[in-house]
């Protein structure tokens, strides 16, 4: 049996838009901020990769990986055109467990 790469399996299935959005709201609900910027630098990765987004959002790509990266600090509004270049918004629900 052939098994296949697990990253490239997952960045091909993170090309649907609507499994890339559960993906992330799935790993934002763990509460883990390092976990969602390495999420969503997977996202962009299927999405195109850097190259691409930088051109889109208007952020130089060296800015991107810092900003994606684990210990990275966006501001609100770099998470929103980051986001928005993926055909995605922030939004805010009312939580269930509450």
């Amino acid at each position: 049996m052939h098994l296949k790469d697990y990253k490239e399996d997952m960045i091909q299935r993170l090309k649907d838009p609507e499994y890339a959005a559960e993906y992330l709201s799935q790993v934002l609900a763990e509460k883990d901020s390092a976990a969602f910027l390495i999420a969503l630098k997977d996202v962009v990765e299927a999405a195109g990769g850097m190259s691409q987004l930088a051109e889109r959002v208007d952020i130089k790509r060296p800015n991107l990986y810092k900003t994606l990266s684990k210990n990275g600090n966006p501001r609100f509004n770099t998470l929103q055109e980051i986001l928005g270049s993926l055909g995605m918004r922030v939004s805010v629900e009312l939580d269930k467990v509450a």
